[in-house]
C-alpha cells in the first residue's frame, strides 16, 4: 500500500518526508490554510528526495496554471478537487488523481481516484463503507490518523492520503509522519 503526505509548505516538512520516505507528497495550490505559493513550492521541490513523487493539488484552476506548474518541474502528478470534467482531465499530460465524493460521478479517464470527506482538508473521516466498487485504483483521504489507520486499510485502497492526521497544532509533525509512513509500509 502507498502513502501520500499532503499539504507540505515548510522547508522542515521536506526534511521530515525525506527522512520518512512516503511514496507521494502533496503541494496545495488551491485556496487552503496549506496553500503554497508557486515560487516557494519550486524551492521545496528542489529539496525533495527525487524518489518521492510530488503531487500538485488544484481545484477548478485554469489549465494554463497547471501547465505552468508542470513546466517548472514542481510536480510529477496532478490531483484535482473541483468540478473538472473528463475533457479537462484529458488535457493534462501527467498522471491525474481525481477527488470524488460519495455520490459524485466517477470519471473513467483519471489514473487514480481519491475518495475524500465532503469538506476536503477538514480532518473529518466519512463513512468508508459508502465507497463504491471501482476497478480504478484509489487513494483514501479524510481524517486518517494512526488511530483509525487499521480501519482505513480494511477498505483496501491503493494508497492512504494523510494531511491533518500527521499534524500537531496545524503543522506537520516529524514523529507522526515517520510513524504513519512506517505503519503503512508494514501492511
Amino acid at each position: 500500500m502507498k502513502i501520500k503526505i499532503c499539504g507540505l509548505f515548510r522547508a522542515c516538512d521536506i526534511e521530515y518526508v525525506n527522512a520518512a520516505k512516503p511514496d507521494f507528497i502533496g503541494f496545495v495550490f488551491t485556496k487552503s490554510k496549506r496553500q503554497v505559493p508557486l515560487e516557494h513550492a519550486k524551492f521545496l521541490k528542489s529539496r525533495l528526495d527525487p524518489q518521492i513523487t510530488a503531487v500538485g493539488v488544484f481545484m477548478d484552476d485554469e489549465l494554463s496554471f497547471i501547465e505552468e506548474v508542470l513546466r517548472e518541474g514542481i510536480v510529477d502528478m496532478v490531483q484535482l478537487h473541483g468540478s473538472e470534467t473528463e475533457e479537462y482531465i484529458e488535457q493534462i499530460a501527467v498522471p491525474v488523481i481525481k477527488a470524488v465524493r460519495i455520490g459524485d460521478p466517477i470519471p473513467n479517464n483519471a489514473d487514480y481516484l481519491l475518495f475524500d470527506s465532503q469538506e476536503a482538508g477538514s480532518g473529518i473521516p466519512f463513512d468508508w463503507s459508502q465507497i463504491p466498487k471501482t476497478e480504478q485504483p484509489f487513494f483514501l483521504a479524510g481524517g486518517i490518523t494512526l488511530e483509525n489507520l487499521p480501519q482505513a486499510i480494511q477498505v483496501n485502497p491503493f494508497g492512504i492520503d494523510v494531511s491533518s492526521g500527521v499534524e500537531t497544532e496545524g503543522l506537520k509533525d516529524r514523529q507522526k509522519i515517520e510513524t504513519i509512513v512506517r505503519s503503512v509500509g508494514n501492511v
